[in-house]
């Protein structure tokens, strides 16, 4: 199996000085229409054989600038079976993709918070993976409300892999890209294609995301699918702060594709599935998966707690929350001994 993928690389209009939902949701409506024609022009120009496109982060509605979790909530977070998900379906539908992307998410089983949510849509328009950050600076995540998260989905939920017809499809939000263990979890499951939507201060250096986007791809042995955004419009933040850099790695850490600078189709590549399932067939030294040993370190992740679990479940979300946490994390560990003061 052979197919193009795209990481669309495109302006994300926020919402920021929105007012309320009423206006924020016209941005919305308007950024979805807007995408449809960039991904059928893409696709015209690319060929049929385009199969997986990837947006940036919060292509939606950008970021909340101070905005509390209850407002962000109420203005820019979307419902599981809401109107922009119904309309990304009819476009997976007609230009028969599937389409990767990052939203926040409202939950019924988690009415007073959202989540930051990465997913994948299949042509048939269904969800085929729905994948909850688990590591946020300013957003809660499921990890803040542990127990009851998997009361509710059960532990596979945390990282969901769909076995597709394009290949093992996962998902990785955006500066999770430097957490190893996010990828290598998804790799234990069979992921192949990693779609990471990604909205990052982007250069022509070697930036740590750009260093992670080549080491979770040689480790995983998988494809990365990099999408960021083409600037931000609408907040103080200068422009193209966050522009540029959107690419396509294969399973050997090789960047087959990338974007410069401006809305771009450029990061587009073949994604060969029958080639990276070779290459993990080789008896080899750089068969990475093959030769893992995870009982090593299994207990090392058992014995140690850094960043406490559950420290949303029974208090309320605010932004200063998160900082305070990780204060106290930083001393907790400073007195043990781990980090030196």
């Amino acid at each position: 199996m052979r197919y193009k993928a795209l990481a669309l690389q495109v302006t994300c209009q926020t919402v920021n000085a929105c007012q309320n939902r009423a206006e924020a949701q016209v941005i919305m409506n308007q950024t979805l229409a807007r995408l449809e024609s960039q991904i059928a022009a893409s696709m015209a120009f690319l060929g049929k054989d385009t199969k997986l496109i990837v947006l940036p982060e919060y292509f939606l509605t950008g970021f909340p600038m101070g905005e509390s979790i209850e407002a962000w909530k109420a203005k820019a977070s979307i419902d599981i079976n809401g109107s922009e998900y119904e309309r990304m379906a009819q476009i997976c539908q007609k230009l028969q993709i599937y389409l990767s992307g990052n939203v926040y998410e409202n939950d019924p089983h988690f009415p007073d918070i959202y989540f930051q949510t990465s997913f994948v849509m299949a042509p048939s328009g269904e969800v085929v993976v729905r994948y909850r950050r688990l590591n946020s600076m300013f957003a809660p995540t499921p990890h803040d409300v542990m127990d009851r998260y998997l009361e509710v989905y059960g532990y596979e939920a945390l990282f969901p892999v769909a076995k597709t017809e394009i290949g093992n499809l996962a998902c990785i939000a955006s500066e999770e890209i430097l957490y190893p263990e996010i990828a290598r979890c998804l790799a234990m499951r069979g992921a192949e294609v990693l779609c990471h939507s990604s909205s990052e201060v982007a250069s022509n250096l070697l930036t740590q995301k750009n260093v992670a986007k080549l080491a979770r791809a040689i480790e995983s042995m998988a494809y990365v699918v990099s999408a960021n955004s083409a600037g931000m419009a609408g907040i103080p933040i200068p422009f193209a702060s966050t522009d540029g850099a959107s690419k396509i790695v294969n399973y050997e850490g090789l960047v087959l594709a990338e974007a410069g600078y401006g809305e771009s189709m450029v990061a587009n590549a073949t994604i060969d599935l029958a080639a990276l399932r070779a290459h993990r067939q080789r008896p080899a030294m750089s068969n990475f998966l093959a030769r893992q040993r995870f009982e090593l370190y299994a207990p090392s992740y058992a014995n140690h707690s850094f960043y406490p679990v559950n420290s949303l479940l029974h208090k309320k979300a605010e932004r200063a929350h998160f900082v305070q946490t990780q204060i106290e994390t930083i001393k907790r560990l400073t007195e043990t001994g781990t980090i030196q003061p």
